[in-house]
């Protein structure tokens, strides 16, 4: 999506114009204890006292791990080693439809087949209703992992923004940011797209159709681009402005029912144009989606279950869910 010095993504960023695990159900408990002895293990030959938060895509298989409880400290380690295969596999599902894991918020998990029967992608997906949430926009201009934003803001939910740039040792976030209240940076053309935080309430916007309008009292906001579905559930990336560069992708994006959905695309295959067609042509009926910082900044932690896909990159700008 951008080069490091323009952000986290390892892709250039597109420019305006131009193409741009299963939570694997655990269903057999030994494999997720196996996977917490090996874990410790790991620890104890490091030396290191605390457990981290572990869920890396590989090319055949992406698993969201939960540990309860949560650590008070959070530590970046290598995963450990891949498991020799097993007489009985745990079966990957391929779709576990929408869980409830509290009032006004699901889980849903999807694994995407390829032409040949193998893992094409893994999305993980997280559903509120707005009533019951509280959104709001976090910033340090020295980035920091998800745990740790998840440790200052104690939100539920946190989520990577937008693209961001290096300026004299400091990230910056591109396009308009607001926090606190506060506005900062400039206003995206037409091609972006807009998250904003009200006194009404989260929404989303395409700014050809809504600009926006410095006198407005947001609360909170992040801008990115580009629009990946329109309002109305129209595709927003044609394919003639696809330049097929595949990379991990993260969305924010509103469904019909005016709810707030969170997707993360984990193992990277997805390009612009490909994540709009299948956005628009899924049954998650929804109205609009704004693409946000992919590749190393994607990510998502969940802090009850303790659970979610790691951003491999630390950030400057997220996105945070309390509870009402």
């Amino acid at each position: 999506m951008m080069q490091f010095e323009r952000g986290c993504d390892k892709e250039r960023e597109p420019q305006p114009g131009e193409a741009n695990s299963v939570r694997k159900i655990m269903t057999d408990k030994p494999y997720l204890l196996l996977g917490v002895l090996f874990l410790l293990a790991s620890l104890v030959i490091s030396g290191c006292g605390g457990i981290g938060l572990i869920a890396t895509p590989a090319s055949t298989s992406a698993s969201v791990v939960e540990l309860t409880p949560p650590p008070a400290t959070f530590l970046t380690l290598t995963p450990p080693p891949t498991l020799a295969p097993s007489a009985s596999p745990t079966p990957v599902i391929p779709d576990t439809g929408w869980e409830r894991l509290r009032p006004g918020l699901g889980r849903r998990v999807i694994n995407l087949p390829g032409e040949n029967g193998e893992l094409f992608e893994h999305l993980y997906l997280l559903r509120l209703e707005p009533d019951d949430y509280h959104f709001d926009v976090a910033y340090r201009p020295q980035p920091q992992t998800l745990e740790a934003w998840q440790l200052e803001t104690n939100a539920l939910i946190v989520l990577n923004g937008g693209y961001f740039r290096l300026e004299d040792g400091s990230a910056i976030p591109n396009g308009l940011s607001v926090v606190g209240g506060q506005g900062f940076g400039s206003t995206y053309g037409e091609f972006g797209g807009m998250f904003a935080v009200t006194g009404q309430g989260p929404e989303l916007r395409w700014l050809a159709q809504e600009p926006y309008n410095p006198s407005e009292p947001l609360l909170a906001a992040i801008q990115s681009f580009p629009v990946l579905v329109k309002p109305g559930g129209e595709l927003g990336f044609p394919e003639q402005e696809e330049d097929n560069r595949a990379a991990r992708r993260s969305v924010i994006a509103m469904d019909r029912d005016g709810r707030v959905v969170l997707i993360v695309a984990s193992i990277g295959n997805f390009t612009l144009h490909r994540l709009s067609a299948y956005l628009v042509g899924s049954d998650l009926d929804l109205d609009i989606a704004i693409n946000l910082d992919g590749g190393p900044s994607s990510g998502i932690l969940l802090a009850n279950p303790f659970e979610g896909v790691p951003a491999y990159a630390p950030l400057p700008i997220v996105i945070t869910v309390r509870e009402r």
